[in-house]
């Protein structure tokens, strides 16, 4: 078996899909979890404002609605969660999705000052951050953030993980990678847009260039400038596809490099590091 099918066997990609399957599976797939465990009430989930946390956000919240709906129990409720460091500049865009969500409820959460506090405690230790960590700080204290929500609401913290990402290992460690449940698994970029295509999504949402906008030093900076390869290109590679060697070389040097953010903490036991 060729690594490209290895890949594609690990994270579970159809090279085609039926969006409305999809939804239907990843909705399912939510209410289940919660119905399985009857001490869980809530789902939460950070919104952007790109493409993928606005297709959890729907996804979620149709899962919320429709096990409030089947089981009378009033207590299901979705939380999206605005987490902005001082002030976003696609503040639009995230109002825009959550008008597309209508979500139970929405609460906003500034990370600044929180972040702050953290890197200037760091620096009395010795410890000078760069650009690039702190922008991992952002990332992991708005995941704490969420789970602060989450564990006083009887909730659970819906991660936004698709395949795209996974193959790159584009997230931070126990920031946006640090979840409880992952209902995008298995799509890759191309697929979430065909979701959210068929769920009735602005298109300004699934087209826009997607970015995790962590760095100060580079506000905005475009993941396919940061990977060094495109979506499309990752998306065939997915779909098992014939592409160029360089990109598939990148492709694969990602997932080799970041294999240790697709598993738990290494233990004596684990044998891919060796």
């Amino acid at each position: 078996m060729s690594l490209q099918q290895e890949i594609i066997e690990a994270l579970g990609v159809k090279p085609t899909i039926d969006a409305d399957q999809e939804v239907r599976v990843s909705i399912d797939f939510l209410k289940a979890y919660l119905k399985r465990h009857s001490g869980l009430k809530t789902l939460v989930l950070g919104i952007s404002g790109g493409q993928d946390s606005t297709l959890a956000g729907a996804l979620a919240q149709r899962a919320i609605t429709e096990l409030r709906q089947e089981s009378g129990d009033n207590d299901y409720t979705f939380i999206a969660v605005r987490l902005p460091y001082g002030v976003q500049a696609d503040e639009q865009d995230c109002q825009d999705a959550l008008a597309f969500i209508k979500p139970d409820r929405s609460l906003v959460v500034n990370i600044k000052e929180s972040v702050l506090a953290s890197e200037r405690a760091l620096k009395e230790a010795g410890i000078t951050l760069s650009d690039f960590v702190r922008g991992n700080e952002k990332a992991r204290e708005r995941m704490k953030a969420q789970y602060s929500i989450a564990g006083m609401t009887k909730g659970v913290v819906v991660g936004t993980d698709h395949a795209a990402e996974a193959v790159t290992g584009f997230f931070t460690k126990y920031g946006d990678g640090g979840t409880d449940i992952n209902p995008l698994f298995r799509l890759n970029k191309r697929q979430g847009k065909q979701l959210l295509k068929h769920l009735g999504c602005p298109e300004h949402l699934y087209l826009k260039k997607p970015t995790a906008d962590l760095e100060d030093d580079r506000p905005g900076l475009q993941d396919e400038v940061a990977l060094g390869v495109t979506y499309e290109m990752i998306d065939d590679y997915l779909e098992g596809k014939s592409i160029n060697p360089d990109s598939a070389r990148i492709i694969e040097g990602w997932y080799q490099k970041t294999e240790h953010k697709r598993r738990p903490p290494i233990t004596v036991f684990d044998d891919f590091w060796k």
